[in-house]
Parts: C-alpha cells; structure tokens; sequence
C-alpha cells in the first residue's frame, strides 16, 4: 500500500476526476469529453495506451517489471439518459447522469493505473486496462472485444476483475461478491399489438388494442410465477407502453417494451414461451393480432469460482475482514462485462457507495435521479483493483 501522504494526494487527484466526469456526462458509445479527462489523468504513465476508432474506448497496457501473464481491469465511463435531482454542487445539467457510478469506476480505474506504475518493477506480468464506452445498452464490452482488447498485451488474459459500486443495499465501504451468477442474463421484450382503431364513443364498432395490451400487462408477471421454478426465480418487467394520441381516439397499435431477466438456460427458455404464448392467446380474446419478440441482449455475468473466492481474500488481506461480506444471492442487474467473463476467468466485486450518514436499506438505488455515491470509497477501489491484479501475476489459483 503507499504510503499515507501519497494515498492523501492520491485521493484529492481522483475525487477531483470523479467529480469532473460526473458533472459533464455523456452516453453511449461516443464519450470524447470523458476520454480526453481520462486521457490527460493518464499522461505521463508509462502505459501502451490506444483508443478506439468506433467507440471512445481506451485500452492501456502497462508492461510488468518481469514477463509473464496478463491481468486485465475493467472501468465502464458511460453515463444514463436521466436528469440528476441529487443538488449536489457538482450535479450535471444536461440531462443526462451518472447514476449507476460509472465515474466512480472510471477514477478508480485511473487510480490503480497509477498504482501499479509505480510499482512495475515489481510485477510478474502486464496489466491491460479497459476504460469501456456504451455499457448501459450499447454492449460497449462485446466491442472492444472485437477490437482486440483481450489480445492488447499479447497474450489472452488469465483472469479479468471489474468493481461496481452501488448506492444502495450494501453498507459504505464494504466489498461483496459471491461464486457463480453474480447478475441475470436479460432479454429485451417487445409487443407489437394491432386493432382497427375508432371513435372513442363506439368502441363497439373498433377493435382496440389498448384493453390487450393492458391485460398482458397485468398477466405477465403472474406467467412468471406458474413457469419458473420458485428456486430459480426470474423477473419480467414491463417498462413502457405506447399507444394512441388523444382522449377520444382509439388507437389501431400498441407497444409494449420490457425485459426478462433470469439466471439458468432452462427457466429463460420456458419464459420465453410462456411469454408468446400469453400475448398471442390475450389479443386472440380480445380480437386484435399481437407480435410478441425477445431479442437476446446479455448473458448471465458469472464469476468464476476461484476468482470470486480469489478476489475475497484479496480485500480480506488488504483492507481487512470487516470489509468482506459474501453476497447470498445473485442481483437481476445485467451487466456487459459478461462478455469478458464468458472468454476469461474472473469476477466483479460489488463496493457499498452510500454516503456514511445513510441507511443503505433506504438509499436511492442505482438508475435513480437521486442516487448518490460516496467519493470516501474511490481510493479503496483504486487498492483493490490493483492489489487483484499484481497479485494475480504473482500466484495462480488451484
């Protein structure tokens, strides 16, 4: 661990980035504003640093003091299409937010770059850094995979880490991960519903679609119940719905839009069905046509069980047993660094980001306009991705 004076200044270096990114957010795949911050809190380092041509990703590799194999740390940047009413004086204003913690991930990222710079001599290996773009919906991890993030340093990785934190649900400052699915697999759902339209005053003489898609609304999450193994449970959620433009008008289409989130093949495959099967057999009773469609949008991130146990141990020994907790049972987030964990060994850990002061059961969760993250937790994130990457190089796991 450095030395206090160096953490100190350290600390005031990353807070400062942090606060800069999450006051200037930006989404998708196009980041220019935060990889040039990102960039200039790199310069100086002696890393192999490229950045994308499609995507504002940037990859750095810092080559070890001695040859061996690669250890690669993840960071998404991207922020949420949401306007912030946290009133913080760093708030953004433009109407969109970092309200999952992407910038804390991104200074910390930042942090153990600098960390493990000054120790190069040192390690057994080289470290490869992936400041991701687009992971909120963008699959930004699958495209810096095509574009060669994994073969950066040369060799393929022997195990990959990423943290998040969360501004809810976990006390401040603890870690959290556990074997296994750590976040569901999801699949985007949408409802195309089609009628004849009409007056609003004769509805007997239209087919609306809107009493339909109102009902599979309600019929969905009960379909859910009766096909899932309740030991194996999934979450389907409808999330928008559009239909029509006045009062008096009965509209001739409906949407609907939603997700299926699951952890094992078999429960996703029978949802699937039971998904068509309902939509189809509602607007039958309804006299209306319905295209129900799932497009498979992210797989189920699951860590690897010596890594997780790896990656407990790591936080155990640098900070202390009090800041481990295992986690009992997997979130229904979906999360893109599943793409990393589907080709290399690894596991996410999850940091409690809530501020001191707050009961983490009552904070705002992540995706809320009013989530607020702790800048306390940045230079534990920052020590522990680096102490899981240098001391990854140095020992293999059984």
């Amino acid at each position: 661990m450095p030395p206090a004076p160096e953490m100190h200044a350290l600390h005031q270096d990353l807070v400062r980035l942090r606060r800069e990114i999450h006051a200037d957010p930006e989404i998708g795949l196009r980041l220019p504003r935060t990889r040039q911050r990102v960039l200039d809190a790199l310069a100086g380092l002696p890393l192999e640093i490229t950045v994308g041509r499609e995507l504002d990703s940037i990859t750095a590799v810092l080559r070890g003091g001695r040859s061996g194999r690669v250890v690669l740390l993840r960071g998404d940047m991207d922020a949420l299409p949401l306007t912030e009413r946290t009133g913080l004086d760093y708030a953004a204003r433009n109407g969109a937010m970092h309200a999952c913690g992407h910038d804390l991930h991104t200074a910390m990222l930042v942090g153990a770059a600098r960390v493990l710079c000054a120790r190069r001599a040192e390690l057994a290996g080289d470290v490869i850094f992936m400041f991701q773009p687009g992971e909120e919906g963008a699959d930004g991890a699958a495209r810096m995979i095509d574009a060669g993030v994994l073969s950066a340093a040369g060799p393929k990785p022997v195990a990959a880490y990423a943290i998040h934190v969360m501004s809810a649900r976990f006390p401040h400052g603890v870690f959290t991960t556990r074997r296994g699915p750590l976040m569901a697999g999801a699949d985007l759902l949408t409802v195309t519903v089609e009628g004849t339209g009409g007056h609003g005053s004769a509805p007997h003489l239209a087919h609306d679609p809107l009493p339909a898609a109102a009902a599979m609304v309600g019929a969905l999450p009960g379909m859910v119940t009766r096909t899932a193994d309740p030991a194996d449970t999934a979450v389907l959620t409808i999330g928008a719905i559009h239909a029509g433009t006045a009062g008096n008008i009965l509209a001739a289409h409906a949407e609907l839009h939603g997700t299926l989130r699951w952890h094992h093949a078999p429960t996703r495959d029978a949802l699937r069905k039971g998904f068509e099967r309902v939509c189809r057999s509602i607007a039958d009773a309804h006299g209306v046509t319905a295209d129900p469609q799932v497009t498979e949008y992210l797989d189920v991130t699951a860590n690897d069980p010596g890594e997780a146990d790896f990656a407990a141990t790591t936080v155990s020994e640098v900070l202390g047993p009090q800041r481990y907790l295992d986690l009992a049972g997997p979130l229904y987030a979906g999360e893109d660094f599943c793409r990393v964990l589907d080709r290399v060994p690894g596991a996410m850990v999850l940091l409690g980001a809530c501020p001191r002061d707050a009961d983490p059961a009552h904070a705002f969760d992540n995706h809320s306009p009013y989530a607020v993250f702790d800048d306390a937790v940045l230079t534990d994130g920052a020590l522990v991705y680096a102490e899981l990457a240098a001391r990854r190089l140095a020992a293999d796991i059984a």
